[in-house]
């Protein structure tokens, strides 16, 4: 599905050009001062390329009137780019040069579409130029896994299978074999997908399974690590559940190799009922750093109604 609020043109592709955006019917052009990186992420995003790669006005022709009212405040994670805060503040003009100019790279080879957010929704692959919904039968949230961390979207949360008129389908054997994805892929006629939802702001590193390792928690774009002393049992049962898994059985620090830069800056104070971590309420001192072998590490019971996995080798680009 296309977007109809936001659109690039005259570029050399749909993933390059000067950015314009409408609301009443009407297209207008955005200043450069309104706009930064991360109002550039979801653009990308929203029209299904890659992230953003170039940021600069006057790349694709001068601004044209009308103007966009208001500068954009996107936190980098929203679906689109009218979803995003913007200022109160309005603007009618802009100077010569400065309308904005965008570039994003290439679409990936894998993505999710029709969910909440780009983290979940339908998996389809790109494949012969042509995007279609992915068969893979019998897949785990192991296997899935490979598909969220491509995507940069924490841990598989959940995998259900559904109707689709036309998929690419995997033969799990090719794949297991070490060949390329595109050598494995042959298109069918009715069958089901899988429909994919990744954790998208927590993952758990380093750890014998899918529900241990050291905690990370991604905001605008990056993931940090959490410090011991800012988190406890309750923020703990929110990770698991949010994960997917049963409740935590081990919270202890430097569990799964030492805390790496960034630290999380703020201690988190969840109930311990919210569905996700970054729900809950945090404090408003902050934290800069984290002493040696204090980062956390936790320990989930194994996944909900899960059997024991199986492990191979995905390749997820085309060669």
């Amino acid at each position: 599905m296309s977007p109809d609020s936001v659109r690039l043109l005259n570029g050399s592709s749909l993933c390059s050009g000067r950015l314009e955006v409408k609301s009443d019917q009407s297209w207008s052009s955005v200043c450069e001062a309104d706009f930064d990186q991360q109002d550039a992420e979801v653009v990308c995003r929203e029209l299904c390329c890659g992230p953003p790669s170039v940021l600069q006005g006057a790349l694709y022709g001068e601004v044209e009137a009308p103007v966009w009212s208001k500068e954009f405040q996107c936190g980098g994670h929203e679906s689109a780019l009218l979803d995003c805060r913007s200022s109160g503040s309005a603007r009618n003009s802009c100077s010569p040069g400065k309308a904005v100019g965008l570039t994003c790279s290439e679409s990936d080879d894998v993505r999710l579409v029709g969910g909440a957010n780009h983290c979940g929704g339908t998996l389809q692959v790109k494949h012969l130029g042509e995007w279609k919904p992915l068969q893979f039968i019998d897949c785990t949230l192991k296997e899935a896994a490979v598909f969220c961390k491509h995507l940069d979207c924490g841990s598989a949360v959940s995998i259900e299978q559904s109707p689709q008129s036309s998929v690419w389908w995997v033969n799990s054997t090719c794949v297991q074999s070490g060949s390329a994805l595109r050598n494995c892929v042959t298109t069918e006629g009715f069958s089901s997908a899988v429909e994919l939802t990744c954790s998208d702001s927590v993952r758990l590193l380093n750890g014998s399974s899918l529900c241990s390792g050291r905690l990370e928690v991604k905001s605008n774009q990056s993931w940090s690590s959490v410090c011991e002393a800012d988190f406890d049992q309750q923020d703990a049962e929110v990770v698991c559940r949010e994960l997917g898994c049963g409740p935590p059985s081990v919270l202890q620090g430097a569990l799964y190799e030492e805390v790496e830069a960034p630290v999380w800056s703020k201690e988190f104070q969840c109930g311990g009922h919210e569905s996700a971590l970054l729900d809950c309420r945090s404090s408003g001192s902050a934290r800069n750093s984290c002493s040696a072998g204090k980062a956390v590490g936790l320990t989930c019971s194994g996944r909900r109604g899960a059997a024991a996995l199986m492990w191979f080798k995905l390749t997820l680009f085309f060669y």
